[in-house]
């Protein structure tokens, strides 16, 4: 069956180049921006953040022309979320992609509009082409190419093209991922996540946890014309830094992630430069491994600040998830490596990455996942992103593949 499937792609290839490329502009044209609520005053086109509804409406038209079922879930109104199926039967597979992107940033950064996709040189360019609107598309082109095909699948293949992945304010619900899993709308047996880049040449099976912390230094205020009768927080703060930057964090090596990464992200201080300042806070971003915890890392942190006289200091876990890892041998990673062999002519490697993807919370949630997709990690939120269009082709027909395989045809 797999072969009738690759009999017609060759056939239409063309075709479905142009279908594609046509349906990826209409979406890149949707400035589905994501941002924080004190940011939208720079982005006089949004009402609210993310609008991704505004691109559900587009792929809703596609599929009501293709005879594609679908459904749409809105935790928030304007900020959609749609669930696509082809085939039928108790098995599924999700491609988990999501439909809004990061601010395009200052536009002489671009050597072209970023909302107006351009080809060039057998890529295309603009804001979400490959973070995660073109992945959105050939997955919308598998199933189109399976129905076309004639080919009937024994379980369902699943888009899930969701709202609100690239950032939440803090305690803010997840309109995305998040609520089509809470509320049992989207339950797959399999899931891929095409959102690492790689050049379809590597697997994500392992992804660190992240946690956010703050530290604060307290001090006393003085007048900085008698900083001896002040204690400087801030530089109570720099003693510290200065010791974590040193210092490592216990923890046992692992075979894919290897060890954490600590990175130093905002440092604020004081009040005015005649006065010793009284606070200073700085906030760290962490990846790390299993088997540790984001309360492990504050107490190892703690430790640093033994030997500062007169400092002190609070800690406070502002964000944390937690790390993941599959086994490599699984079946769904034996299955795209068998496909990519036959379509790709390369058989792609499991590594693990320090950020996070979609297929963490799924397998959280006991739902088998990796990254696989194609592109250049390079070009997440850079100006020029791009995207292979050939590379974008072969993920189409790999999708179809892999289909096949993992939930069988009638």
């Amino acid at each position: 069956m797999k072969s009738k499937i690759r009999e017609y792609f060759k056939a239409h290839r063309d075709e479905i180049r142009k279908k594609s490329l046509k349906l990826l502009s209409e979406m890149v044209a949707v400035r589905s921006v994501n941002c924080g609520k004190a940011q939208l005053s720079d982005h006089p086109y949004l009402k609210i953040s993310g609008e991704e509804s505004k691109v559900v409406d587009i792929l809703k038209r596609y599929f009501d022309a293709a005879g594609i079922d679908y459904k749409v879930y809105e935790m928030i109104e304007g900020r959609g979320n749609i669930i696509a199926t082809y085939g039928e039967g108790e098995k599924s597979l999700c491609i988990g992609c999501h439909l809004d992107v990061v601010p395009a940033g200052e536009r002489a950064e671009w050597a072209s509009d970023p909302w107006v996709m351009t080809e060039k040189d057998g890529k295309v360019y603009g804001r979400g082409v490959m973070d995660n609107k073109g992945q959105s598309v050939a997955c919308v082109m598998a199933m189109e190419l399976l129905k076309n095909a004639g080919v009937s699948l024994k379980g369902e293949l699943v888009l899930a093209a969701l709202a609100g992945e690239e950032f939440r304010e803090k305690d803010e619900p997840d309109p995305g991922i998040a609520f089509v899993t809470s509320k049992g709308y989207l339950k797959p047996t399999f899931a891929i996540i095409p959102d690492i880049g790689g050049h379809m040449m590597k697997i994500d099976i392992a992804e660190k946890g992240r946690t956010v912390i703050k530290v604060k230094s307290h001090g006393k205020q003085a007048h900085g014309s008698t900083p001896e009768l002040g204690i400087n927080a801030i530089e109570k703060l720099a003693h510290f830094i200065a010791k974590v930057e040193k210092f490592e964090l216990k923890h046992e090596h692992h075979p894919i992630l290897k060890k954490p990464s600590v990175n130093l992200g905002i440092i604020r201080g004081g009040s005015a430069a005649n006065n010793v300042a009284n606070y200073a806070e700085a906030i760290y971003d962490i990846r790390y491994v299993p088997g540790q915890s984001a309360e492990g890392i504050v107490a190892d942190m703690r430790s640093c600040t033994e030997g500062i006289k007169d400092g002190r200091f609070e800690f406070e876990i502002l964000d944390n998830n937690p790390p993941h890892q599959v086994d490599p041998d699984n079946i769904l990673v034996k299955t795209i490596q068998s496909n990519a062999r036959e379509i790709i002519g390369r058989e792609p490697e499991p590594f693990g990455m320090g950020g996070g993807t979609f297929a963490k919370p799924f397998n959280l949630a006991g739902i088998l996942a990796v990254g696989f997709g194609p592109g250049d990690a390079d070009d997440f939120h850079v100006a020029n992103e791009a995207l292979d269009i050939e590379e974008m082709l072969q993920f189409i027909e790999l999708i179809a593949c892999i289909s096949c395989d993992l939930l069988g045809v009638n």
